[in-house]
């Protein structure tokens, strides 16, 4: 993630889904917070560092998907009050990355 504050964060307007090689997640969008080059969510699921996931969202402005590929970077939190997963994307495509800086709301300190 980025090394400023968000003094507001944006998160996705549809469900999100996060998929593994074991797990499947379809997330709420109030679980979601979308940056330039990543997402942070909530899970009741831990994940370990390095695992790659591939997250698929859909645009606000004109409901495309966008399909992400990243890896989790930290993951903290217990079994009885969920994780919150940070995760960095890789290989974002021109398009996708646009995409990604129109739906993150993002305010250098």
């Amino acid at each position: 993630m980025s090394a400023r504050k968000f003094s507001h964060q944006t998160a996705a307007e549809q469900p999100v889904t996060v998929n593994s090689r074991q797990i499947s997640l379809s997330l709420s969008p109030d679980a979601v917070v979308i940056h330039k080059n990543g997402i942070e969510f909530r899970s009741a699921t831990a994940f370990p560092n390095w695992v790659e996931m591939t997250v698929s969202l859909v645009s606000p402005t004109d409901q495309t998907p966008i399909n992400c590929t990243g890896v989790v970077v930290d993951c903290v939190g217990n079994k009885h009050e969920g994780y919150h997963v940070s995760m960095v994307f890789t290989s974002l495509s021109p398009q996708a990355e646009a995409q990604l800086q129109h739906m993150s709301c993002i305010h250098p300190e």
